[in-house]
């Protein structure tokens, strides 16, 4: 990877007095070498010596790419067989520039063959036509949340944490949002709609606005995401009428660390890999792990994880959890999980390098008796080698480190005392902070405000609206929603509380910790677009937003859904705004047509049976007085022409423009958006 000079925008002067021969020298090809890392890895003695070169040549090749089909959506395997017989056959015994490449292969560990790797450049990818081909696939199938592109390491954790739909899950350190996607597909898993729940929080504000942007693609109303440092994260109140607090069933730690285990993508790890990173993030390391042991039920189970193969930031964390909580947690066994996955043991010793790569000893000024490794006897207690360690080379990956950790209780009254004095220091830390923290957010000579936390001028509140409310009772009434969906948990985000543009749908166990928790959780999202306000001159003036569709498909009537059949539903995917006079002279559907002309204007649904072994499909569409339009945007409609009918798209372009009246505004018609049934796409519907 090179490295290039950073000219300002716009300074074509200086950029352009260059001729190529010196441009070529603003272009430094960075070493990957570093003397102090292979010194401290080799003498650590981790890496065999005999597979050293192979380690060391494969950190610094680049990394391949992977990625998963998501396991939530019932057309997973639908699309892993698009991948299988659409793709790979076109991608075994290809040549580039004389050399054979490597056809993509499963990843061995992963459930069901839903993870991919392909050991291939990006080169090769670039100019190799099937390659190509596949990278456009996997954009198109990443946009609308069927696939995610992950490192393959980084799946681990999320597997061997073992979500389930009823579990309360908290990522502490959740940002950018790939493993919580995992959480997040795992709670979905299952016919039913989950009890449980995910809160994804990260220290960083910006980083847990993109947090924000990576996880709506998954359209669950299961998810919270806050944003708080996770060595403090507050106690969370299961609602406000109790003064009980949560623990979570499942807890990950994937925690800030120096990232030696990323330098095959991040090339700058090499010039700057040091001792002291480590040495300055293992505090911090095991404040988090203490932390999410604290907010753990006994019972559950948590996964503390880095990209990094240091055992400072790893079983030196792990190891001082262990000293302090006693027999009230324990390491799991994961030898038997994750079959095929290549990796190494947990180790017990290891020497402890300051800044200036000279050893110390316990006890040495300006150490911390944590770094240090356990005794012999506490070594035979901690059962360290149940810890996971990764390694680039041994099966052409990143670096990973992997604990889970169960909380199992004990009936030790010491170690109870023990754990107890542990958890209200803990919890007075907690609370000195956040007192802090609110201080710090008020006036100088401003009262505190106790009921909620400060928000900056970009976050509107979490406001429930009354079920009864008049709006709200109109869509009931016009969908036919049923009494075992809870009409409770609808939500609206302006300081005025009243729904006026948008109205938000999450789970009922969110409802009541959003609503009890104001004045501790720093909330930045949760809900799912419900209904979006539309024209008011019909008869409902809200349309259910297609991200909530999957959960209201199965609370309403069905008389807005029309049965479509699959040459129709084509002809829908392909046209914008076809008008019924149309679809009646080519008899595509006859019985839909019908139907269709029977509703009045507004939101309404198709329904395509597509036969017993494969998914229906269930979107919605826009009735007009003339015409209709599928309700799906351009992503989608790509994704779908590809995937059902082996169509491909690089842009949506409608057949033909719909007809405006004099003072309509002018219709955006690049690809069908679902923001395109505003006003003036509903009145280009309708005099279409």
């Amino acid at each position: 990877m090179a490295r290039r000079r950073n000219f300002k925008k716009g300074n074509r002067k200086t950029f352009g007095a260059r001729d190529d021969s010196n441009a070529q020298k603003n272009w430094t090809e960075l070493e990957k070498e570093n003397p102090k890392w292979e010194k401290y890895y080799k003498d650590l003695g981790v890496i065999p010596e005999n597979e050293w070169d192979d380690f060391k040549k494969t950190c610094q090749a680049q990394l391949p790419l992977t990625f998963r089909i998501t396991g939530s959506r019932k057309h997973a395997h639908e699309v892993l067989a698009l991948f299988e017989e659409k793709h790979l056959p076109g991608l075994t015994n290809v040549e580039f520039e004389g050399e054979q490449i490597q056809p993509p292969k499963r990843l061995p560990w992963y459930p069901e063959n839903l993870a991919w790797q392909l050991d291939v450049s990006k080169q090769v990818i670039r100019k190799n036509e099937q390659f190509s081909k596949v990278q456009r696939f996997l954009v198109v199938e990443n946009a609308v949340g069927n696939i995610s592109r992950q490192e393959a390491v980084s799946m681990i954790p999320p597997i061997v944490l073992e979500v389930e739909s009823h579990h309360s899950v908290l990522d502490m350190c959740a940002a950018p949002g790939s493993k919580t996607a995992q959480m997040i597909e795992a709670l979905h898993s299952s016919e039913d709609e989950p009890t449980g729940f995910v809160v994804a929080n990260d220290a960083d504000a910006r980083r847990s606005h993109m947090l924000v942007h990576q996880l709506k693609r998954l359209n669950s109303a299961n998810l919270v995401v806050v944003n708080h440092d996770a060595q403090f994260f507050p106690r969370v109140k299961t609602d406000k009428e109790t003064n009980q607090f949560l623990k979570f069933d499942r807890i990950l730690c994937d925690v800030p660390c120096s990232g030696d285990g990323t330098m095959r993508k991040n090339v700058n790890v090499w010039k700057d890999w040091g001792t002291a990173s480590g040495l300055g993030l293992h505090t911090v390391q095991l404040n988090i792990l203490k932390r999410g042991l604290n907010l753990l039920k006994k019972g559950g189970r948590l996964v503390y994880s880095t990209c990094s193969m240091n055992p400072i930031e790893n079983e030196a964390v792990v190891a001082a959890a262990l000293r302090q909580w006693g027999d009230k947690i324990k390491l799991v066994d994961c030898s038997d999980k994750l079959p095929g996955l290549v990796r190494s043991k947990g180790i017990s010793n290891w020497p402890v390098i300051d800044k200036a790569f000279e050893k110390k000893e316990k006890g040495d000024e300006g150490t911390t008796e944590s770094w240090f490794p356990p005794s012999a006897e506490e070594a035979a207690d901690f059962h360290l080698d149940r810890c996971i360690r990764v390694y680039p080379h041994q099966q052409n990956t990143g670096g990973f480190f992997i604990t889970v950790i169960e909380k199992v209780g004990s009936d030790s009254v010491e170690t109870a005392k023990r754990a107890t004095t542990e958890e209200v220091a803990d919890e007075a830390a907690v609370d000195k902070k956040q007192k802090t923290e609110d201080g710090a957010s008020a006036a100088p000579s401003a009262p505190v405000k106790k009921e909620k936390l400060p928000r900056d001028a970009n976050e509107e509140p979490f406001v429930f609206l009354d079920p009864k409310h008049p709006e709200l009772e109109k869509c009931w009434s016009f969908y036919g929603i049923d009494e075992k969906f809870d009409k409770s948990t609808c939500l609206v985000r302006n300081a005025a509380g009243e729904p006026t543009r948008v109205i938000y749908y999450t789970s009922s166990s969110l409802k009541n910790i959003i609503e009890a928790n104001e004045d501790r959780l720093k909330l930045v999202y949760s809900g799912v677009k419900l209904f979006v306000a539309q024209r008011s001159d019909i008869e409902c003036s809200w349309r259910i937003q297609n991200e909530a569709l999957q959960i209201m498909k199965h609370h309403m009537n069905r008389n807005r859904v029309v049965e479509a059949n699959v040459e129709c539903f084509k002809m829908l995917l392909i046209e914008s705004f076809p008008r019924f006079e149309d679809m009646e002279k080519s008899h595509i559907d006859d019985n839909f047509v019908e139907k269709m002309k029977e509703l009045s204007a507004g939101c309404a649904f198709i329904h395509v049976d597509r036969g017993e072994d494969k998914e229906s499909m269930f979107l919605p569409v826009w009735n007009g007085t003339k015409c209709v339009n599928l309700m799906v945007c351009k992503e989608s409609t790509q994704e779908l022409l590809h995937r059902l009918f082996g169509i491909e798209v690089t842009s949506k372009k409608p057949a033909a423009e719909p007809k405006k009246e004099e003072g309509d505004a002018s219709v955006e018609q690049e690809g069908k958006s679902e923001e395109i049934a505003g006003d003036d796409a509903e009145k280009s519907a309708d005099t279409a």
